[in-house]
């Protein structure tokens, strides 16, 4: 008929024409590969060398019993140092530990022992020790708290992890100063150093991976 015009054909769905299109198919497809070798492309850097050797020790834990490299030999364990007359860094880094230990605790990895190391032994004896770790919640199963012989302390704390120690400074109300580092040290199974790390949140979580990269180099 006059006056009326052939109705076009309608254009192809939008979905047909991406299908055909060849840049989208390699598109979808680097992504699935990519998804699939993500795992193998993930950099996991190596365990960190080894900076010191930690000497033969032997101190007291916080239930009056030896304990020392002995005890720690074929562990992975994470040391620090405190004092329990101490008001200022060590309930720092008291709870810095406990969050450690919880994130392992979280994660499953019950392979890494903790240590604390009190730098007051004169008046850290082991009934001093219990009491602090009960305030605290440690687990002594997981958490070692250590004090002992003076000499035998500095020794292993000044010479054994090459840290400074001060003398004692009284502040009165029975709380003192003791100058000491407020790192983290981790020791891998046969005692050698891999490493001080901070004890505030990007330090605890560096000790956390490097601490799980050294089990693993270990098992």
């Amino acid at each position: 008929m006059a006056g009326v015009s052939e109705t076009p054909s309608p254009a192809p769905p939008v979905r047909r024409t991406l299908l055909r299109n060849p840049f989208v198919w390699a598109f979808f497809l680097g992504i699935v590969t990519l998804t699939l070798i993500r795992p193998l492309l993930r950099h996991v850097p190596p365990p960190p060398p080894v900076v010191a050797q930690v000497p033969v020790f032997r101190l007291i834990d916080s239930a009056g019993r030896p304990f020392g490299s002995e005890e720690l030999a074929g562990r992975v364990y994470v040391a620090n140092f405190i004092f329990t007359r101490c008001g200022s860094i060590c309930p720092l880094l008291t709870r810095a530990m406990a969050r450690l230990n919880k994130r392992y605790e979280e994660n499953g990895v019950n392979e890494i022992h903790l240590v604390s190391f009190s730098v007051d032994p004169e008046h850290d004896t082991p009934e001093v020790l219990r009491k602090y770790g009960e305030m605290h919640g440690i687990d002594p199963a997981r958490w070692t708290l250590l004090t002992g012989d003076p000499a035998e302390v500095r020794r292993t704390v000044v010479g054994g992890f090459k840290t400074a120690v001060g003398e004692v400074v009284p502040l009165g109300e029975h709380l003192v100063d003791i100058a000491h580092t407020g790192k983290f040290i981790l020791v891998d199974r046969s005692g050698g150093v891999r490493g001080y790390y901070d004890s505030d949140e990007s330090g605890l979580d560096e000790i956390f991976h490097r601490s799980r990269h050294v089990l693993d180099e270990q098992r």
